[in-house]
């Protein structure tokens, strides 16, 4: 008899590939794995001889967190919530099992590696906090479940097609955040093989638009239970605040874009409008003739103001206050990437939106498009997911809020934006939203260029979960926040 008694049921994806049949001996040969079932996925899979098997739709409906719940009656589930190729650590098992005993968290994950394109890489995950909402959370291919929180929550209830297993964690994390281990306790086979950049669109997708909607009820039912969800509600804007010599300001932070400068300093000079408006551009210290080229433009127009900040410390947001609270900004504060273009009518479309509808920000819509400015897939961004009663909700679930933002001066100068280069916008963003309403023009108003040297076209991995840890603590202040101003009844 062996050192362990049975306490696991795993749950294993089959769709006919023999690797399954690989991952399926592992678990067999492991004493603490007292059954196993497979969730059969396509018309014509039959189940593994001698394993037990159902059919799912898919991995995420709440049919199949609902038969998994129902199934189950072991301590622990191990679930494989992706039909890929896992091989388990040297003692994986036995070392999640003991973890999950020692801290009897709902659910727990760990870091993994992964073979992509022939090759094997680490793959480190982040913590979960609770800002870790978004649906795109990465806990790698397999989660443990603690078997008696599953039994305490609702999901006979649900009928998600898609969200069934977003739902389920983020009930489990109302008992107590999902833990990380932060050690590499499996190896994966990845078959995403694109670049970040490509993949940090799926969520506005319109193929995605019955996902999306599904993942909004989800959360907001989450932000409701734990007491972060905000009624729409919201304070009045006086826009006759303060006095301004400029309509808008167009806010360009810009370093090292010698290549892409010029193009968007002339998108903003050739803008129509009946408004007035200037041009601040924030120039970081650049040390590649950019400085130059902006100088240019200055000794031509007037209304370009050509900032170098004297301290040597900023980043993307710090440059942002230096230009809102320059004495020449305008009433309304307008983005562009220096990567970027807008179309003849931007300023004007946005300062309308402001007067008409007294909003504390105004977020556009953009297309992608590459240097010849043909569109590129994912093509236009519109995010029309957003909804007048329920938007700052879901943008809680959301990774961004579109571009291009302006905010009305006197209240970006007040909130202040997180001296970052990363998840500034979205941050000053949310907190706007947190008692002013938010204007949207659903049409395109922005190119967004993508080249090789944009930020974020293709992040390594501990950039990519420096981002995502930093925007989740965002969501994590935001949501202790609002429930703070609920409490308080503000």
């Amino acid at each position: 008899m062996g050192d362990y008694m049975p306490r696991i049921t795993a749950f294993v994806p089959y769709s006919g590939n023999e690797y399954t049949k690989r991952t399926v001996d592992q678990l067999k040969n492991s004493e603490l794995v007292e059954k196993i079932y497979l969730l059969l996925l396509g018309e014509n899979t039959t189940s593994i001889n001698g394993f037990e098997g159902f059919k799912v739709d898919n991995l995420q409906s709440s049919t199949t967190i609902k038969r998994i719940k129902e199934t189950a009656k072991s301590d622990y589930i191990v679930f494989l919530k992706e039909d890929t190729e896992i091989d388990f650590g040297y003692f994986a098992l036995e070392r999640i099992t003991n973890l999950a005993d020692m801290s009897d968290a709902p659910l727990l994950y760990s870091d993994y590696y992964e073979i992509k394109e022939g090759k094997r890489n680490a793959l480190p995950v982040i913590d979960y906090q609770l800002g870790s909402i978004r649906d795109d959370f990465n806990f790698g291919a397999i989660l443990f479940i603690n078997n008696k929180y599953l039994r305490k929550i609702d999901v006979e209830n649900e009928d998600y097609k898609f969200a069934g297993l977003y739902d389920m964690r983020l009930k489990l994390s109302q008992f107590a955040l999902p833990l990380r281990i932060a050690e590499f306790l499996y190896t994966k086979l990845e078959k995403d093989t694109r670049k970040t950049g490509e993949k940090q669109f799926d969520y506005v997708d319109p193929r995605n638009r019955a996902v999306q909607i599904e993942m909004e009820i989800a959360a907001t039912k989450h932000l409701k239970a734990i007491g972060a969800y905000l009624e729409p509600k919201f304070d009045e804007i006086d826009l006759t605040e303060g006095n301004f010599e400029y309509d808008a300001s167009v806010v360009i932070p810009v370093k090292n874009r010698a290549k892409t400068i010029a193009d968007a300093i002339k998108s903003v000079l050739s803008q129509k409008t009946n408004y007035k408006f200037n041009l601040i551009i924030v120039d970081n210290h650049s040390n590649d003739g950019t400085t130059d080229i902006i100088k240019e433009y200055v000794s031509k127009d007037s209304r370009v103001i050509h900032i170098i900040p004297e301290r040597d410390d900023l980043g993307i947001g710090g440059c942002w206050n230096a230009a809102v609270h320059h004495p020449k900004c305008g009433r309304f504060a307008i983005q562009l990437d220096s990567d970027d273009l807008y179309i003849e009518t931007t300023v004007q479309q946005i300062v309308d939106i402001f007067n008409k509808e007294k909003t504390g920000m105004v977020i556009g819509s953009y297309q992608m498009v590459n240097f010849k400015l043909e569109e590129i897939p994912p093509g236009i961004i519109d995010h029309k997911e957003w909804t007048p009663d329920n938007g700052r909700n879901n943008a809680l679930r959301i990774n961004g809020l579109g571009a291009p933002r302006a905010f009305f001066t006197p209240l970006i100068s007040k909130i202040k934006i997180p001296n970052v280069s990363y998840g500034e916008d979205y941050a000053v963003g949310l907190a706007i939203s947190r008692n002013y309403q938010i204007g949207r023009i659903y049409e395109p108003i922005y190119y967004c260029r993508r080249w090789e040297g944009n930020s974020d076209a293709d992040l390594d991995i501990t950039k990519a979960n420096t981002y995502n840890f930093y925007k989740d603590k965002i969501r994590t202040f935001e949501i202790m926040a609002r429930i703070n101003k609920n409490k308080a009844g503000k």
